[in-house]
């Protein structure tokens, strides 16, 4: 079994979820976060979306938001970790990203 590192799994998916807020992605992504993570997450990443489209400037800010708030999840709800890591796998995969892009190589990071 994978060691799951708190700080890096909420890394990985406030950047994988700010990056999928604004592509086709975002409908799967919204149902799936709302019914594993709650409806107040599921409203924030709506939140994001509508930034993301009304400013370009804002990719940085939203993904540190997200990181901030999936850490706070991550300290108040530990079990979270393993379907964080999940729905951040599949998310990469709708959006047909590699392994390695995901990791921080490639995309807009």
């Amino acid at each position: 079994m994978a060691v799951l590192h708190p700080r890096r799994v909420a890394w990985e998916g406030a950047r994988i979820f700010v990056l999928a807020a604004n592509t086709d992605a975002y409908w799967w992504l919204s149902d799936t976060v709302g019914h594993y993570l709650g409806l107040m997450y599921q409203l924030q990443l709506c939140e994001t979306r509508l930034r993301l489209q009304a400013a370009d400037d804002v990719l940085y800010a939203e993904a540190g938001a997200w990181r901030a708030r999936l850490d706070e999840l991550l300290d108040t709800h530990p079990d979270t970790a393993s379907i964080l890591t999940q729905l951040t796998a599949e998310t990469s995969s709708r959006l047909g990203m590699k392994r390695h892009e995901s990791g921080g190589g490639g995309g807009k990071w």
